[in-house]
């Protein structure tokens, strides 16, 4: 088993109610297994300003499903909640991002893994250490310096 640590953010329709249901929904995600979730957090919006601010988590999940396969369960989790990509960093009900997948590095198309934008995003890396303080990336980074460099936007744990 692979374990991939999975980002989530929502800031439509009553957003931390959309991060439960999503980590229900990953939790019946086959051959995979949900560990833990980190703490919510409130951050500003990225991209359109005219947007209430997000709710953003982390969760690690063990798997046996292929990258691919996983990232096919986690767009179906967000249709079923109503996502919609109409525009790119808007509001939006439901966002899951692979974030890590064990060591792996994958560079397709449809799916880069390490995400790359998760080192410019504090609401990516506080509830990942939350979860894995010691992490090393695949690049041999170590989670804490990642933090070190990272733009300290607006970020409360609720």
């Amino acid at each position: 088993m692979d374990t991939a640590y999975i980002g989530l953010g929502s800031n439509l329709a009553q957003p931390q109610k959309q991060l439960r249901n999503a980590l229900v929904a990953m939790g019946e995600i086959p051959q995979s297994q949900l560990l833990r979730c980190s703490g919510f957090y409130r951050s500003a919006p990225l991209g359109p300003s005219a947007q209430p601010d997000y709710i953003n988590a982390v969760t690690e999940l063990h798997t046996e499903l292929c990258p691919l396969s996983l990232l096919e369960q986690l767009q179906a989790i967000e249709a079923a909640h109503g996502r919609e990509r109409s525009v790119r960093w808007g509001a939006r009900t439901l966002d899951l991002d692979i974030l890590l997948f064990g060591p792996k590095q994958i560079d397709s198309l449809r799916l880069q893994v390490p995400h790359p934008r998760m080192f410019e995003r504090n609401f990516v890396l506080v509830p990942l250490a939350e979860l894995t303080p010691n992490l090393r990336l695949p690049s041999g980074e170590t989670l804490a310096q990642l933090l070190q460099n990272c733009p300290h936007n607006r970020l409360e744990k609720i």
